[in-house]
Order: structure tokens, then sequence, then C-alpha cells
């Protein structure tokens, strides 16, 4: 029993020590999320095998060619390892290609190809993805660069070893060149987004000669030829192998041209495959090092740094160098190859709740060229995007360009021409766009009513006036930093009060209002859809961002406003699905989680915690927090309540977890929660540190008893960005029960604009 207790504790320490000795990237799991179907979203993602923010993802293809689901994580089978551009599977994908190994009869049609795998034999990190496919005996593993990748097939004693080059349907070329063990070529399948001229061009380069080198058209073999442009048309390449011969394929693409393929490839140089994963693992190690985290459970660093992953993803760097190393970039706009910096895939209602913050947080400097593609976004295409990929998308509501392009600016990110930014911000604010996603619909409505009314057939109206009144006061901000004009400054001051006009003081909720000035009848705040987007009024009451305090007033004060909060955590998570006609994911999400009407899974309630802050109850929002970590957030691949999209349900987990949220994006604050780990530190792109600890946390001890920010007590509900650049330490006294005197008085909440005045 002795020795039994002593293996234990050895036992025990070993894994302790593993634990805080990990580095970050050995805690990342990139098949949370992956668990996920049309019906129900852990996540919606999928195993992004790439750089950060890099050009080119790959991702293993369990689905079919054409499926946004592109790898479910209870498939059972394998037909192509991807080059995937893919944001979202509602957005779909575009510049895709793949690879396939298999042994013995060629096999070219998708389903049949597909080989049986199990999760048992795969490996899957950030910057490397390893799976054994079992019918073939083969193992495939892959390592990435921004715009290049090595694949390496290890493989059976076979006279014929095959690998698969899919150009994919819709329009694509193949062509093998076997002096030089190299196959060009292109594919154009896209979902949209796309000039008339789009392709993306790859290279592909063995290391190991043909035995036999055959085209394809429609899955089947067309003898005699070695190049070939029609729907659907990829390359089959023999090799004759022996036990455990390891064959590589070093691939890149390109958006511009084939010439730029072949530069692309160069990011590999002459290094092997693993000093390419090597190299890799070092980049995602020393971004994710930034943060550093001491405590919590493994757990709990493993979501933690997950989650870093995903916000690290997108936007894409969809820009490429030139042979004199220019950055250069193909237009998803207007076809053109442009010099200057481009971003992609990326919806704005989404991120610029906490990504974008947390770029300008973390990440300043590529924010900046962030913000430089926005401007060569509005040249090229006349608009700024809201949904991209790689072009305007006709996706989701508001116009929330404005809300990144403040906040970036009022943050000090310069280095591009913010005049032709704002300028784009004004154009947005009075014109419709050619997308109903692009500028403002409804624009002249809300512009002479001050709301989107209900009842003029622009749906989502509700919705879109919230989410245009605070884009208002966003451009107010920008425009007092640039000194525009007191009458511009003004104009935005008042509309970005708009919100008020969809305020029902009988419900206590925003409601549809009709063009008459009355509201829109009968309501039921549970119905999802119609006047709101992705949600009903309980979830968007609250986005007042700018005005919490002026939320608060209309609905009677402190308490009456706590009382409307507490209550969406109260009511049953009851729905009206009618304007949709089933049951959306989204909508199930909300149900399952035994949370009442909150619907974390998607993003217009996510910031809603943290408004007990504003109103003297910040104990609730600390319970509420860790709440939400716990129950809705798992190292697993269901790990997820709804949609990640695009890193925003990510980077809500690492503020979160940080202590504080943003928010106000275009204010200077951030809102407190209570941090998730004994401490946390930051590590500032300026050089300086931001240390926050909360030695004790736990889960029992979730409540912030006292706190000190730079070793003075610290009362407030907020603490200021400008604050944290300079460097800072934050201390927090953690304790089981909620300090109900701290953070309880006016001058303790949070910006809201009605304070201003």
């Amino acid at each position: 029993m002795r020795k039994l207790t002593a293996f234990l504790a050895t036992t025990l320490l070993t894994l302790s020590l593993h634990a805080q000795t990990s580095s970050p990237v050995d805690l990342v799991h990139p098949l949370i999320g992956s668990d996920s179907n049309f019906a129900l979203s852990n996540g919606n993602t999928y195993p992004a095998i790439a750089m950060p923010w890099g050009m080119n993802f790959w991702t293993p293809q369990t689905a079919k060619m054409g499926d946004g689901w592109v790898y479910a994580y209870d498939a059972t089978k394998i037909q192509g390892f991807k080059q995937t551009h893919q944001p979202s599977p509602w957005i779909n994908d575009y510049g895709q290609f793949s690879l396939f190994p298999m042994t013995g009869e060629l096999k070219i049609k998708g389903e049949k190809r597909a080989s049986w795998f199990s999760h048992k034999a795969e490996t899957v990190k950030p910057h490397y993805y390893s799976v054994y496919l079992a019918d073939y005996d083969v193992t495939t593993e892959i390592t990435p660069t921004e715009r290049a990748a090595i694949f390496r097939f290890t493989f059976p004693d076979n006279k014929q070893s095959w690998v698969l080059i899919d150009a994919f349907d819709r329009g694509s070329q193949i062509k093998i060149i076997p002096t030089e063990n190299k196959i060009v070529g292109y594919s154009t399948r896209n979902s949209g987004g796309v000039p008339d001229n789009f392709r993306n061009y790859f290279v592909v380069v063995f290391d190991k000669p043909f035995a036999e080198s055959l085209v394809w058209k429609d899955s089947v073999v067309v003898n005699n030829l070695k190049e070939l442009t029609d729907h659907h048309v990829g390359a089959a390449l023999r090799f004759e192998t022996r036990k455990g011969e390891k064959v590589h394929a070093r691939v890149a693409s390109s958006f511009i041209s084939t010439e730029q393929a072949e530069l692309n490839l160069k990011e590999l140089g002459s290094d092997t495959f693993d000093q390419v994963c090597e190299k890799g693992r070092d980049v995602w190690d020393k971004a994710l090092s930034r943060i550093e985290i001491e405590g919590g459970t493994i757990d709990q660093q493993r979501i933690f740094y997950s989650s870093l992953y995903r916000t690290m993803l997108f936007p894409r760097k969809f820009f490429e160098y030139d042979a004199s190393g220019k950055v250069m970039h193909y237009s998803p706009y207007n076809g053109k190859v442009l010099p200057g910096y481009m971003f992609t895939d990326n919806g704005f209602w989404d991120t610029f709740r906490a990504v974008f913050p947390f770029f300008n947080l973390m990440h300043p400097s590529l924010n900046a060229q962030i913000q430089e593609g926005l401007v060569n976004a509005y040249n090229e295409s006349g608009w700024l995007p809201e949904w991209a990929s790689p072009g305007h998308r006709d996706c989701m509501i508001g116009s929330n360009s404005a809300t990144l392009i403040a906040d970036a600016y009022l943050k000090g990110t310069r280095g591009y021409d913010i005049d032709k930014l704002y300028e784009a911000v004004l154009k947005n604010s009075e014109n419709e766009g050619p997308l109903s996603s692009v500028g403002r619909a409804g624009a002249s409505y809300y512009n002479q009513l001050g709301y989107v009314p209900y009842d003029v057939k622009i749906n989502e109206n509700t919705a879109r006036t919230l989410e245009y009144a605070y884009a208002d006061w966003t451009i107010m901000q920008l425009a007092k930093a640039l000194k525009r004009p007191q009458s511009e400054i003004d104009r935005f001051a008042q509309r970005s009060l708009n919100y008020r006009n969809v305020f029902d003081p009988e419900t206590k909720l925003m409601r549809g209002k009709n063009q008459d000035g009355k509201f829109q009848s009968p309501f039921n705040p549970f119905k999802w859809g119609d006047a709101f987007t992705e949600g009903n009024s309980w979830h968007y009451t609250w986005s007042v961002f700018h005005d919490i305090q002026g939320l608060i007033d209309l609905m009677g004060g402190k308490r009456s406003f706590t009382q409307m909060l507490d209550s969406v955590f109260v009511v049953p998570p009851v729905f009206d699905d009618s304007y949709y006609g089933f049951v959306i994911h989204e909508i199930r999400e909300m149900q399952i989680m035994n949370m009442g009407n909150y619907a974390h899974g998607n993003q217009p309630i996510q910031h809603m915690i943290y408004l007990y802050n504003y109103a003297g109850q910040p104990w609730k929002t600390q319970y509420w927090v860790r709440e939400v970590m716990n129950r809705m957030y798992t190292p697993a691949p269901d790990g997820y309540c709804g949609d990640e999209d695009n890193g925003q349900t990510s980077a809500w987990y690492v503020f979160s977890a940080m202590g504080f949220y943003p928010g106000c994006p275009g204010s200077d604050q951030y809102v407190l929660g209570a941090p998730l780990f004994n401490k946390v530190t930051l590590h500032l792109e300026n050089g300086k540190k931001v240390e926050i600890e909360a030695p004790g946390n736990g889960d029992a001890n979730r409540y912030i008893q006292s706190a000190t920010f730079n070793g003075k007590p610290w009362n407030k509900n907020w603490i200021s960005y400008t604050e944290l650049m300079k460097g800072a330490k934050m201390g927090f006294t953690m304790g089981a029960t909620p300090n109900k005197t701290r953070g309880t008085t006016d001058a303790d909440f949070p910006y809201s604009f009605s304070n201003e005045k």
C-alpha cells in the first residue's frame, strides 16, 4: 500500500510538473469544435493546420467536395488533404485543391478513394498533422508555412503507390512536368465573392521520380496527355516504394500566378520536413507565449491556449511577396494584381466585439496592416467590407467596419490612410451598398426617422437600428480625434442615441417600430429573427455598448435594470422559430444549455454578463463569467457552445480568463470580470508587461474581495487600455462569497455616453 501511495504521489507530481512546463503549443487542441453539424454547432470548426493568420490552411477532408462541413469528428473516412480558405461552413470555401495517397488500384472519385481512419492514429497540432490511412497502409503528415507546405507520405512495399492531386470542379487545370517531378495547375472553385478571373494557382514538387503520371477528367483517366483544362481535372502520380519509404511533396499556391506560386514555394527553402515542422512549432509557441498563464486546471489551460490559437487564424493574410520582396495582392474586388496589404475571411459583425480589440492590445502592428488592407478594399471596390471571403459577401448586418476602424485609430494604431477610411465610413453611414450587408440597408429611413422601420420590408430592422447607433457613436469618437467639424460630430452624437427610438417602455425591451411611429404588434420577445438577427429581443436589448447608463435610465434605474439582466437566466429557454420555419442551430444551442434564455453560442448577448458592472452588482458578473467558462467551454471536440466564428467565441474566453473584457470598443476601457488563473502575464508588443495576479483563485473562490492597480487600491469596475499599455500590475484577492460593497458607487462604473452630458 505504501508503495502504491508513493507511486501515485510520484505520478501526480509528474503530471503536475508536465502541466506547468508544457509549451503552449502542446496544449492546443485544434479538434475542439469539430464535432458539429447543420443542426447543432459545437463550434463549427475544422482542424486548421496553418501559421498565424496564414494565407493557406490545410485540413483533412472527411466530407464530399463542396461540403462546408469539411471535417466532421464523427466521420470514419478521409478522402483528401485539402488546402482551404474556409472561414465558416456557412460561407464555405474557395482556393481549394487536395492531395491524397493510396496504394493498389487507382481510385479517383472521392467516396470511392476514401480510407478508414481513427482518431487514435491521428495527431493534430496547429503546425502539424498526421494520420494513418488504414485502407492503404499509408501515413500522411503535413506541416505548413504561411503560403506553402510539405507533405510526407510513408508508404508500404508496393509498386502501385499513388498520390492523387484533385483540382476540384467548376473549372480547373492540371499540367504534369515529369522531368522536374512537378505538377502545376489551378482551381477556380469558390462560393462567391470573387471576380471572373479568380484562380488559385498551385505547384507541387516531389522528391522522387514518377513511375507513371496520368491526368484525369471527371474521375476518368485521359490517356496520352500531360496537360488538361476542363470542368474537373486532376493528376495521379505512381511510385514504386519500399516498406517505410517516405515520399515528400512540396506544395505552394498563389492567387496571382503560377510564377508567384513558385516564389511562394521558396518559403520552404531547403529545409527538411522536420525542420519546417520545428520552425512552425516555434512560430506558434512564440505567438502563444505572448500570454503566460499560471495555475488553473490542465483542462482550463488547454481551453485557453486552444482559444488563443483560434483568435490568431483570421483574418487571413491575402497578400504575397514578389521577387523583390514587395507586398502584392490579387484583389478579390476588381481582379487586378496591386501593391499593398489585403486581409480577408472575416465577419465584422462577430469579430468587432473581442477579436479586433484583442489585436489592439496584443498585435497592434498586425492591426495596422489590416487597416491598410481596408483602405485597399475601399479603393478597389468603393465600399468597406463587412463580411469578406474573399471579396464582399451578402451575410449578416450592421456597419461594424466603422467600429474596428475607430477603435484601432483611437488606440494609437497608425501607418495607413485614416482620412481615406474616414471617407469610407462617412459613405457607409449615408448609403445602402451593392449587397444588403454592405453599406447600411435602410440608411435613408434610419437617418430620417432615427430607426429602421419594421414594416418596410427590411429584415432584422431593430437589430440594424441598434448596431447603426453604436457605429455612429464610434464615428463620433473618430471624428473628434480627427478634429472634424463640430456639426459632423454633433450629427453622429445625435444618431448614436437612436437606440432610444426602438426601446419599448412597456416591456422594457427593444421592439420593432413601424414607419408611423407605433410599435409592431403583436410582440413576442422570444421570437427569433424578424426584427432581430439570429436572436430575440432578450438578446439584442443589451446592444447599447456605448451608453449602458442610458439604457439603465430607460429601464427605470439600476434595480429594474439588474432585474432584467437576472431575468435572462431565469426565464425558461422558450422560443418562437416562426420567422425561420424551423429550429435554427443557434436556437437549439440556447435551449440545451440550461441557462434560461442566455444564448452564448451566438454573439449578440456575449457582452451582457459584464453589464452588472454598470449597475453596482459586479459580483454577478464574476459569477456568470465563471459559469459560462466552466459550463460552455471544454477541451473536447464538442467544446464550444455554438459557432466559434472567426475567433470571436474564443476571444471572449481569452479576455474573460484574463479578467477583463472590451465591453465598448471605441472607448479606452475594459470592463472587469474576474481572472480565471492564479497569474497571467501579457508580453505587450511595445516591450511592456501586464501582470495579473489572483493567488488563491479557484472554482470556489471566484469573487473579487479587493483589487489593486499598480499597488494602489482599485474599486472601479473597469481598467484603462492606456494605462495597461504603459505596463501594469493588477492584484486580486479572491474569495468564496461576493463582496457586495466593492464597485457599487456611480464613480466605479464603466463609461457611458450619457454620463458625458
